[in-house]
């Protein structure tokens, strides 16, 4: 290449976003965020919402301050965002009401009522998705059983990141990594599970065209370049709009056999392989099969993840004590070790915090029904919060190993839990492998290298994580503590799953 070439890459996570201009000088990759915002939910009675027209218009904000950061128009635009969630648009094209939050309530009971009318085994044969109340299969099947008017008027199914680039383009497509999430997606077929979907009750018709990693989708519409001030067409990319996707093809692994953790508000435990693994096993042990890129899936499993750090953060600070995540992390540093073990992943801690029913009351309810002694510092509650995130991850490599039948080292960290030293090295400690954390920016840097291969600026995925290696520091950790304490404390861990 001979110029520089920039591209805008717009990451939405579960507590913020960020709009982050990548540059590629044809050598290396540089980042600069040139926005940042909150994510921030609204609850109307008895709904969670995600406030999507605020999210909307920090898109654009993104846009023009980009454009007035670099210079000019970036070469092109991408999105990605959590999974699941999604958007109804009517007949005319028009968003019926506000998207619905993961969290929100009315999924609870819903995967044994689907499973009621479809058996468990069927619904993983057809779509090889682990089993989460979260699940958009579960959103609908809510809808239908509650006969909303929303889902019965809907001409149109688009994921979040897939709505807002409808908003950009006018195209009304869903990318392949976020449409996996679903649960409505059969990987055998490579489309969507329309026998599942019809006797669940929920329409089929409004699912639309589902689209690769590295889509070019269109030029931004000019009715937004005008509002922006911007005369150039900027090509809109679907990078893997699933945000893990994003930050899987951001590992910078130089072998095949690597198992990787995509680790923030969840924590994502996988390996990439070459196709859907749907059988008895991943269905026992509740893995799943997300798309990837380049024809690839992710074998892996969502973990709570830091946010039980998040929300115990959120009740100290309703009660008047800022701390910072630095600050708790150097708290649970000092703390006792294996204190008390819990399973991050038990439904208690699913619902955000609330007054009378917070984050550190459910840890220490947790570790009181498991006869465990309480964490009453906050040292010592987010200690057990991170020693339990690394055995979680543990058990999860042991049984990908046991399916794939070879071993997952290097264990590769990204995203923002990499800044977390300590969960890292509890990390090496407790799965004995060598764990090499970064890039932290890694959704938002597969986000660019998926648009560069795209616009025919990198040739290949290999070339892409040669050039991450290049431009981006990592740090390794290796395992050093005493083997027969983590495996005493596993196997507490292993009597609560």
């Amino acid at each position: 290449m001979s110029s520089t070439k920039n591209y805008l890459a717009f990451d939405f996570g579960a507590e913020s976003g960020r709009a982050i201009m990548g540059s590629f000088d044809g050598d290396r990759l540089a980042l600069a965020e040139v926005h940042r915002f909150l994510n921030t939910p609204v609850r109307l009675p008895g709904v969670l919402h995600w406030n999507v027209l605020q999210l909307w218009q920090e898109i654009k904000n993104g846009i023009e301050r980009g454009v007035r950061s670099s210079g000019g128009a970036p070469a092109g635009i991408g999105i990605d965002t959590w999974g699941i969630d999604f958007g109804l648009l009517d007949r005319n094209g028009a968003l019926i009401g506000n998207p619905t939050h993961y969290r929100d309530q009315r999924t609870d009971g819903m995967i044994d009522a689907a499973c009621a009318r479809v058996p468990k085994a069927e619904i993983f044969g057809q779509t090889g998705i682990q089993f989460m109340q979260i699940n958009t299969l579960y959103q609908l099947f809510a809808m239908v059983l509650k006969q909303d008017p929303a889902l019965e008027s809907a001409a149109t199914f688009l994921t979040v990141p897939d709505l807002f680039n409808y908003w950009l383009t006018g195209r009304k497509v869903c990318e392949f990594s976020n449409a996996t999430t679903t649960q409505a997606f059969n990987p055998a077929q490579q489309g969507w599970a329309t026998e599942l979907l019809s006797r669940l009750g929920i329409p089929t018709h409004i699912f639309p065209e589902i689209v690769t990693p590295g889509t070019i989708l269109g030029p931004l519409q000019s009715a937004i370049g005008d509002e922006l001030n911007i005369r150039i067409p900027i090509p809109v990319v679907a990078p893997a709009c699933h945000d893990t996707g994003s930050a899987v093809a951001a590992v910078p692994a130089t072998n095949q056999r690597f198992g990787w953790i995509s680790s923030g508000t969840w924590s994502i435990v996988g390996a990439e392989v070459p196709n859907a693994v749907v059988n008895a096993d991943t269905l026992a042990y509740n893995l799943t099969n997300e798309g990837g890129v380049n024809g690839t899936y992710r074998l892996c499993k969502n973990v709570a993840g830091l946010w039980l750090v998040q929300e115990c953060r959120r009740t100290w600070a309703r009660e008047g004590a800022e701390h910072s995540y630095a600050e708790l992390t150097a708290l649970a540093a000092e703390a006792t070790p294996f204190h008390a073990i819990i399973d991050p992943d038990h439904s208690i801690f699913l619902k955000p915090s609330e007054v009378g029913d917070d984050m550190p009351s459910r840890i220490r309810a947790r570790c009181q029904a498991t006869g465990q002694p309480l964490p009453e510092s906050k040292g010592a509650i987010i200690r057990c919060a991170l020693e339990s995130l690394a055995l979680k991850y543990r058990w999860v490599l042991e049984k990908l190993e046991l399916i794939l039948g070879y071993r997952l080292e290097p264990l590769h960290i990204v995203g923002g839990g990499t800044q977390n030293q300590l969960l890292c090295q509890l990390t090496a400690d407790a799965t004995g492998r060598q764990v090499i954390a970064g890039p932290v920016e890694a959704t938002a840097i597969g986000n660019v290298i998926m648009q560069a291969l795209a616009l025919g600026d990198l040739a290949s995925l290999a070339e892409g994580r040669d050039l991450i290696r290049r431009s981006f520091d990592v740090v390794s950790y290796a395992p050093t503590a005493d083997r027969a304490r983590w495996d005493e404390a596993y196997d507490r861990l292993g009597k609560q799953l």
